[in-house]
């Protein structure tokens, strides 16, 4: 590989912690809540137990490839090496959907956060600048780009413990009885995205493992403490958000029958008046909550995109790096482009489900390439492995595979065109990128 092409290594166990926390964090905040209309406190809660059990089961068996083959690819260069270059790229493309469209969806739900602070301004203006700023961010380089996301997790995390403390002194189990299964059994079924939402994009931290600082110890610490984290981040505060008040009241503002994205100031809002300091410390930190994640899934979807473009699986110029911060800039604005373009859809909803239909297809894809590597490669160097093998990477697969035919049978028209994009470019691949490489080789 030429050393110019070469990301710069950086990054401590410490700020890939930060990282990882901070690509899921707004999932917190926002989002995870529209679950509860589906399922009820009942089907999102059981729905968020699968997701959790799922996400540990991935994670670990993630590590054991990341640790292994610590590059930029992440999902596609595990695939592709398990399960070979067709399957490496369909991987590659659903790790580039989930990480290309979540970003829109937070931006779209930063743009909304401050249009409420200055109506004057139009949301998407709002949204656009924050793509502008935070992959420039991004270009200018790793570590800073690395350094800010950690101080705006601790922030949010901060903020969460926050919420928690104020709140569970209120917490009372009559509220989390309140119609808890309005829609039955398959309201479980219909919240699964909403559940993945807690967690959506932690596996972000393998994309960053090649600009790690001795990449096999620190991805092992980066994702271990981020998943442990944000489990119990996840546990605190849904039981904070909706034991204070039942989960209609954190779903639907007084008067309103229109589902709020803004779960933690409505429960807030129970205990403590409007005005208050720690409710107004809710909402200005909750903004960071956002942008943690928007800006730390850009990093990893530059990584992503990148790395397509070095294999040649995309325009060459994605996987050109900055000559002077060694960062992939063209990948990162290709990346920035795309986002701005799904964010004047006004598809909001829409495009978190694409986003978890990509993350799913992934992790799917990945556990598949997981066995097949231990097969093909058993003497491979492991310098972390999976316990409890094979149950670990088992479970991981068959839940999110429960969870993808869930999906699609209550999101249709999402599933088709989000298997039509795979369909479409896979067919592209075959025909241009793999039969000339077929004919160079000839």
């Amino acid at each position: 590989m030429d050393k110019n092409n070469k990301l710069k290594k950086t990054l401590s166990p410490l700020m890939l912690w930060g990282l990882g926390v901070g690509y899921v964090i707004s999932g917190m905040y926002f989002g995870w809540n529209l679950g509860l209309a589906e399922g009820g406190t009942y089907g999102l809660a059981i729905a968020t137990f699968f997701i959790i059990i799922m996400y540990l089961t991935f994670t670990f068996s993630y590590t054991e490839m990341a640790c292994a083959i610590p590059r930029a690819g992440g999902a596609f260069e595990y695939a592709n090496r398990g399960l070979g270059k067709k399957m490496g790229f369909v991987a590659g493309m659903a790790q580039n959907i989930e990480f290309i469209f979540a970003p829109p969806a937070i931006a779209a739900a930063i743009g909304a956060y401050l249009n409420l602070l200055y109506p004057s301004v139009d949301t998407m203006i709002f949204a656009i600048v924050a793509y502008l700023i935070f992959t420039a961010i991004n270009i200018i380089g790793v570590k800073i780009a690395a350094s800010f996301e950690l101080i705006i997790t601790i922030l949010a995390v901060i903020e969460l413990l926050i919420f928690a403390g104020v709140t569970l002194p209120e917490f009372e189990m009559s509220n989390l009885q309140k119609n808890p299964l309005p829609n039955g059994i398959s309201g479980i079924f219909a919240a699964i995205p909403f559940a993945i939402w807690f967690f959506l994009a932690i596996e972000g931290i393998a994309n960053v493992a090649e600009e790690a600082v001795n990449p096999q110890r620190s991805v092992l610490i980066g994702f271990s403490a981020a998943i442990s984290t944000l489990v119990i981040l996840c546990i605190i505060t849904f039981l904070a958000a909706v034991g204070v008040g039942g989960w209609e009241a954190i779903v639907y503002p007084v008067d309103s029958m229109e589902a709020s994205d803004s779960p933690l100031p409505l429960a807030m809002g129970q205990v403590v008046a409007s005005g208050h300091i720690l409710y107004k410390l809710l909402i200005g930190i909750g903004l960071l909550g956002l942008i943690a994640s928007f800006h730390g899934i850009i990093l990893a979807s530059g990584r992503s995109t990148f790395e397509f473009g070095r294999v040649g699986y995309a325009p060459k110029a994605l996987g050109r790096v900055q000559p002077k911060f060694k960062t992939p800039a063209n990948a990162l604005m290709v990346n920035m482009c795309i986002g701005i373009v799904a964010l004047f859809t006004g598809k909001t909803g829409e495009i978190i489900i694409i986003a978890c239909f990509g993350a799913l297809s992934l992790y799917i894809i990945s556990m598949l390439a997981f066995f097949a590597l231990r097969r093909k490669e058993p003497e491979m160097p492991r310098p972390f492995k999976v316990p409890m093998y094979p149950s670990f990477p088992l479970i991981a697969l068959i839940i999110a595979s429960v969870a993808i035919i869930a999906m699609t049978y209550y999101n249709l028209i999402i599933a088709l065109i989000f298997f039509g994009i795979i369909a479409f470019s896979y067919c592209w691949f075959v025909l241009f990128v793999d039969q000339n490489e077929e004919k160079i080789k000839t």
